[in-house]
């Protein structure tokens, strides 16, 4: 199996392992490419896929009407929309930001956030009904017990004594972090994270299994090496250094990603993330 497994992010339910990889490869040799003219093999890289673990069933209904405002209504949802309109604004000068706001009905609010977000750079034309489903497919993995054990266990199945580097992004981070935590020792002794959310204090970092002991998140066993990259205008990695927050030697990297600052593709092609690649792999 491959010395490289890549871990996806949200709103990928309609994708596949193959179809990702397609996209992730050519991105990641770029960015090998960048740091030293190292490469690798198709067959050396595979792709751990959960997308489909929140991808609705068919129905022979016409199905339910689109998400609107008024369907965030669980608080998790809730924080994580305003804390990334908060984000939005404070990168992105043509985003107002909530303070105005914050005396304003709940839905009315909720709306607010959904119009900024959506004529931000980082999420220019998504339509509200999907940002709604990315924010419910992060509170689902981390309070849903079932879905989160299944998805960690993608993870697991794709991991084997070959594999050497997990390169994981955006939630992809969140489930990677806890997939290693369950396989001790014998696990891949390099991790890279982009576009992370774990350290959002709270909403997702209080929340990890293992939990944080003392405020502190705890290091995987078996990793020797973590490297966090994140750009500055990432809202969704809303903290950008991790160190600060978990035990071990984790370095961190700021990168620029242009308007794209969260796609996994100018990540992976970074000089930094290859460099990272080139370290844990040659």
């Amino acid at each position: 199996m491959g010395r490289v497994v890549l871990v996806h992010g949200i709103a990928q339910q309609t994708m596949g392992p193959q179809t990702l990889l397609a996209e992730w490869l050519p991105a990641l040799q770029d960015g090998l490419t960048m740091a030293d003219g190292s490469s690798l093999t198709s067959g050396e890289v595979v792709m751990s896929f959960y997308g489909d673990v929140f991808r609705p069933s068919g129905t022979r209904s016409v199905g339910r009407p689109p998400l609107t405002a008024d369907d965030v209504t669980d608080p998790l949802d809730q924080e994580l929309l305003l804390a990334w309109w908060a984000e939005a604004a404070r990168v992105d000068p043509g985003v107002s930001g909530p303070a105005a706001t914050t005396r304003l009905r709940t839905p009315y609010m909720i709306q607010r956030a959904l119009d900024a977000l959506s004529h931000s750079r980082f999420f220019t034309g998504l339509a509200d009904h999907l940002l709604i489903g990315a924010l419910r497919q992060v509170r689902r993995y981390l309070t849903d017990h079932d879905i989160r054990h299944r998805i960690r266990q993608r993870v697991l199945d794709t991991l084997t004594e070959d594999t050497q580097l997990v390169v994981a992004h955006s939630l992809g981070s969140v489930v990677a972090y806890e997939a290693l935590h369950m396989i001790g020792t014998s696990s891949p002794r390099a991790l890279i994270t982009l576009g992370s959310p774990l350290g959002i204090r709270g909403m997702i970092f209080d929340r990890l299994l293992p939990a944080p002991q003392a405020h502190v998140g705890l290091w995987p066993s078996g990793i020797t090496s973590w490297t966090n990259i994140a750009d500055r205008g990432d809202i969704v990695a809303l903290v950008k250094t991790l160190a600060p927050l978990f035990q071990g030697a984790l370095a961190d990297f700021a990168v620029h990603n242009g308007v794209k600052a969260h796609d996994v593709r100018p990540y992976l092609t970074s000089q930094e993330t290859g460099a990272a690649i080139r370290a844990a792999l040659w």
